[in-house]
């Protein structure tokens, strides 16, 4: 489809053999660090080659390299599915090495040997140099990978245990999971794990615990609006919330909007939503009026707009 044939592989250069499709989106997200990969190495010996695989319809191929453009200018291959089969691909290189999903990348050294296999973003500049100077250590490399996947694999099986205990709505058993599922995760994403202790919490309906949670979420990320945002419209709007702490939802929603100078429609919304259910109709209003003007999409202008008709007819508009 795009650039040279590789027709063997040459002694001293070094291969990323990159498995995709146009249906994938994960792919589109990796296409453009390959190419980044590519450009950095082109001259010290890498070829990158992006080869289609499981594809729904080939036609569709060529017009999609074309649109990537500049984010996409190593070589494309299609599968050769002359046979009837899958593909030729498909069958000797990602069903001989167990891959079941794309994307997925595998590096052939420059002795002709496949050295490496995994997802395309965790490809690095490291792995690669080593690979390019032969100081690679493909058995390493190897045992690491399954230490990750038997970690990942330890990690899913603790989740599940909380996923389950939710959803049975056992909430005292659901926080115990939780603690020992925090503990098998790196220090930086454990914060990242109140969100579920938010919905344990208003499960329980453990309202003072889950504005605790709120105030503690929004302190934690004070530089970010979109954060003070959602945390507003959800105690504006989720039902889970049966005491609503309105004043709470209207700080957050003010710290918002005075982060964006006014300027976003959807945080506009939530401050003109606190507004209103707290009894300042007039000001809801207003802030509405401002958020239809800004919003430059045509579905969220009509959205916006049909939301401040509400407020004009002192009405508080239902949501999803």
């Amino acid at each position: 489809i795009q650039g040279e044939p590789v027709k063997d592989f040459e002694k001293g250069k070094a291969y990323i053999v990159e498995f995709w499709a146009t249906w994938c989106g994960p792919c589109r997200v990796t296409i453009p660090h390959l190419n980044e990969l590519a450009e950095k190495f082109k001259d010290k010996g890498l070829i990158v080659i992006g080869q289609d695989v499981w594809e729904q319809d080939d036609e569709a191929v060529e017009p999609f390299v074309k649109k990537m453009g500049n984010k996409m200018t190593y070589r494309v291959a299609l599968d050769d599915k002359s046979d009837g089969s899958k593909g030729k691909m498909a069958a000797t290189w990602m069903k001989a090495a167990d891959q079941n999903g794309i994307p997925a990348a595998f590096i052939v050294d420059t002795t002709g040997h496949i050295v490496w296999i995994d997802h395309p973003m965790k490809l690095n500049d490291e792995t690669i140099t080593r690979v390019l100077n032969g100081t690679f250590d493909a058995k390493a490399a190897a045992a690491a990978a399954d230490a990750e996947r038997q970690q990942e694999a330890q990690l899913q099986e603790a989740w599940q245990t909380v996923a389950r205990a939710m959803k049975a709505k056992e909430w005292d058993s659901a926080t115990e999971k939780l603690a020992a599922f925090a503990k098998l995760l790196p220090e930086e994403q454990k914060a990242g794990l109140d969100g579920v202790r938010l919905d344990i919490s208003l499960g329980k309906k453990d309202y003072p615990g889950a504005y605790d949670l709120i105030r503690k979420m929004s302190d934690a990320r004070k530089d970010s609006p979109m954060v003070q945002n959602e945390l507003a419209w959800r105690i504006l709007t989720d039902a889970q919330f049966e005491k609503r702490d309105l004043e709470l939802a209207e700080t957050l929603a003010t710290q918002a909007n005075t982060a964006t100078e006014g300027k976003d429609p959807s945080i506009l919304d939530t401050l003109a939503r606190a507004k209103f259910m707290r009894g300042d109709k007039a000001e809801a209003v207003k802030l509405q009026e401002k958020a239809v003007s800004l919003a430059d999409d045509e579905d969220a202008k009509k959205s916006l707009q049909a939301t401040l008709d509400s407020y004009r007819k002192g009405q508080l508009p239902e949501t999803e």
